[in-house]
């Protein structure tokens, strides 16, 4: 069995048992954890041994969604408001993707995530209209070697005549079965499979009974965009809840504009939320809801949402996400009472949760993935402390959340296997599959911009 060594580094475990190591070690056997603790002597047995020393060791970051699709398209949105967004993008160029852009696209995309210290990712894949198209999103993401969660969703362009609007397609269950059959047939596999549904916002209250209950019957994930443009069933969420449809292993991405009332009873009935902080700022969606959150006791997941808006770097997005909490604190505090707060209203430690175990929990894998811990995956990254950027480390956890970035990601780690060694992806023909991509998103500006319809 191949064992690593991790020696003599300060370890972030993000585990309440095992906490911080101010100097560390951790074993990996296997595709597993088998020890993290102060000091690890392996005596004669036989490991790779990694010096430790102006390291920190962190788990796996979680990115809780992201439509992977879209990186060969990265900043051609950045100036797009949400219904820009809704005619450019869906309506228009998500039309004339073909099967090989998906999947050099999410390939890609998939990579950048592993180099910015993602292990897991969750690719919210809702421009899929031939099987083609699915089966290339799904090779892309296996090839890459990241954890991810697929969860198919279904493309949403403006109908022909005599077509349905997309609102009124329900979810295809046998391109879902057919999934589960297939390539995603291992519910602890490397890649496995969750819905992108259309929800009570974005569908007809026929459509969104049909998709809860496919996705109860098949004890999946159900996860769906709540908020932006207009509402198309009012009342969804009261007619799902009062059909005992909403519980756990649903989730909800953005949600900015919940009714405190409604949002109330989506916690207490165990829903997850997966917040886009920057996007959602960018496009109009209104401010994120972590605070609102916090205040219920429940933790968000993060997620970058579009590349083709912004970057793909996870700790920037939780930066974003505790940097604007923080600051609508304050601004409450001071039209409050007049003062700023006597002390911070979010730590550090909590943000970081948030791209560790809350993503974790929202896939409900919470025992294998999130913290570094005997039994767990051998999912973890090594940051350089003593990169320039980052020396002195007073407090490690504050250095990993509010200072560390894509040129201190030193190693990752997957399931055991290393997928970026000293600064470099472990991948062969990157050049050429970087290529690929700025070949795929040149053509598809290209297709749009002639038809006209991409101002």
């Amino acid at each position: 069995m191949r064992r690593t060594l991790i020696k003599s580094a300060t370890v972030i475990s993000m585990d309440d048992a095992i906490g911080d190591l101010g100097t560390g070690d951790v074993l990996v056997e296997g595709s597993r954890i088998a020890e993290v603790r102060p000091s690890i002597d392996l005596g004669s047995g036989d490991a790779e041994i990694i010096d430790g020393k102006g390291r920190i060791v962190i788990p796996g970051l979680i990115n809780a969604h992201m439509h992977t699709w879209q990186t060969g398209l990265r900043g051609y949105a950045a100036n797009w408001t949400l219904l820009e967004y809704f005619r450019r993008m869906h309506a228009g160029l998500a039309t004339v993707f073909r099967p090989d852009d998906i999947h050099i696209a999410t390939l890609v995309g998939a990579l950048n995530q592993i180099n910015c210290g993602t292990t897991t990712l969750v690719d919210w894949c809702h421009n899929n209209p031939t099987p083609d198209h699915t089966d290339a999103a799904v090779r892309g993401l296996i090839e890459s070697g990241i954890r991810a969660a697929f969860f198919h969703g279904s493309p949403k362009p403006e109908p022909k005549p005599g077509e349905p609007h997309f609102s009124e397609v329900p979810h295809p269950r046998r391109e879902v079965e057919r999934l589960l059959a297939g390539p995603l047939a291992d519910r602890d596999g490397l890649v496995t499979l969750g819905l992108a549904i259309l929800g009570p916002h974005y569908s007809t209250l026929d459509v969104a009974m049909h998709d809860f209950r496919l996705a109860r019957e098949l004890k999946l994930i159900a996860s769906m965009h709540q908020g932006g443009g207009p509402v198309k069933t009012p009342g969804g969420w009261e007619r799902l809840i009062e059909a005992g449809l909403v519980g756990a292993g649903i989730n909800i991405v953005h949600g900015n504009d919940l009714p405190d009332d409604l949002l109330d009873r989506l916690v207490d009935l165990g829903v997850s939320f997966s917040v886009t902080p920057e996007n959602e700022m960018i496009q109009g969606h209104g401010f994120p809801i972590t605070g609102r959150l916090l205040k219920r006791g429940v933790r968000p997941t993060i997620g970058i949402d579009l590349e083709s808006v912004l970057a793909g770097d996870l700790f920037s997005a939780a930066r974003i996400a505790l940097s604007m909490q923080r600051a609508l604190d304050n601004a409450e505090a001071r039209q409050a009472n007049g003062a700023i707060p006597a002390t911070t209203t979010i730590p550090v430690r909590e943000a970081l949760r948030w791209i560790t175990t809350e993503g974790a929990r929202m896939l409900g894998r919470e025992h294998q993935i999130g913290s570094l811990a005997p039994g767990k995956l051998a999912d973890l990254v090594i940051i350089n402390a003593s990169d320039l950027n980052l020396v002195p480390v007073h407090d490690p956890v504050a250095t990993v959340l509010m200072q560390t970035s894509l040129a201190n990601i030193e190693s990752v780690m997957i399931g055991g296997a290393w997928k970026k060694r000293n600064g470099q992806l472990l991948v062969d023909g990157l050049e050429t599959k970087k290529q690929l991509l700025a070949q795929s998103g040149r053509r598809l500006v290209q297709d749009i911009e002639r038809q006209g319809r991409v101002a």
